[in-house]
């Protein structure tokens, strides 16, 4: 029986060095935000930032204007300002950010189908201790 491939097999080391330059995409795109920022532009339509933020419901201002710039300037994320008064701003997915995306909704799938059960799990760990 032959083993499944693991990252060791691809990338000996360097995804678990802390110099690997995959932390610092890792830390944007598994961030809360960053991943339902992701998940939301996925749906395929353009979204401008009041529904983005209406959407990951509970995101600060702050934190959603840091989340984009932080992706945009990744290029997962692009950003379309139209030039009328007031400014009209759509955000979407890039070719990348929409690759990336596709591979992030079987994750959030799981994690969405599982959660109860973990967090159930989660809580008799706790008071049994």
């Amino acid at each position: 029986m032959t083993a499944s491939p693991t990252l060791r097999d691809f990338f000996p080391d360097a995804v678990y060095s802390s110099g690997c330059p995959s932390r610092v995409v890792l830390d944007h795109v598994t961030s809360k935000w960053g991943t339902l920022v992701l998940l939301a532009l996925s749906e395929g339509e353009p979204l401008r930032w009041s529904e983005l933020r209406r959407r990951a419901e509970g995101v600060s201002e702050k934190m959603l204007a840091q989340t984009l710039k932080l992706l945009e300037a990744d290029g997962l994320v692009s950003r379309h300002a139209r030039p009328v008064v007031p400014p009209h701003v759509e955000y979407s997915l890039t070719s990348r950010g929409a690759e990336l995306a596709e591979r992030m909704v079987p994750l959030m799938l799981w994690i969405v189908e599982n959660a109860p059960d973990i967090l159930a799990d989660a809580e008799a760990a706790a008071t049994s201790r």
